[in-house]
């Protein structure tokens, strides 16, 4: 049996969906995970900004 969740892996795009966070709603790319987080690159225009969310807060794009 297949499951039809895919992993969040480096290199993925993700979409925050933590309705507690300031970042609902942006797409980034993963940078690292580790226990259970990962480090989300954000990009936009001038700035560039890296967060860690909770696995469970991303969804993959």
């Amino acid at each position: 049996m297949e499951s039809s969740i895919k992993p969040i892996l480096p290199g993925s795009f993700v979409l925050v969906k933590d309705n507690n966070s300031i970042y609902r709603g942006y797409k980034g790319f993963v940078q690292r995970v580790t226990n259970k987080k990962a480090a989300v690159l954000f990009e936009g225009g001038n700035w560039d900004k890296l967060i860690t969310f909770k696995l469970t807060n991303l969804e993959i794009v």
